[in-house]
């Protein structure tokens, strides 16, 4: 059984690859080396600006990951419901977490 077999609990998932679940792992890696920088830069009293900027692209980086997701939930998991009769509760979902996502 392969890494993505091996996590989707929820019937309505589409798995995600090795090639995919790699990705997004080596994305997430490269956001939290940043947010030690900023604890770094925090702890040696660097200025305030500088902080702000690197908290900043921490967000943006955040935010792509999560446009990325939303972009391939899209494209399987509510194309899978929607071909399977199930696209009303599966949008609800998708509407309720983009409501959630753009706060």
């Amino acid at each position: 059984m392969n890494h993505s077999e091996e996590h989707h609990p929820n019937p309505k998932m589409v798995p995600r690859t090795e090639e995919e679940i790699a990705n997004i792992v080596k994305r997430l890696k490269r956001i939290e080396g940043q947010v030690r920088g900023v604890q770094k830069m925090v702890e040696d009293n660097r200025y305030c600006i500088d902080i702000l900027i690197q908290i900043s692209a921490i967000e943006a980086a955040l935010h792509k990951v999560g446009l990325h997701l939303l972009e391939r939930h899209v494209r399987h998991c509510v194309a899978k419901a929607i071909r399977e009769g199930n696209g009303d509760e599966s949008i609800q979902e998708l509407m309720t977490v983009i409501n959630q996502f753009s706060k």
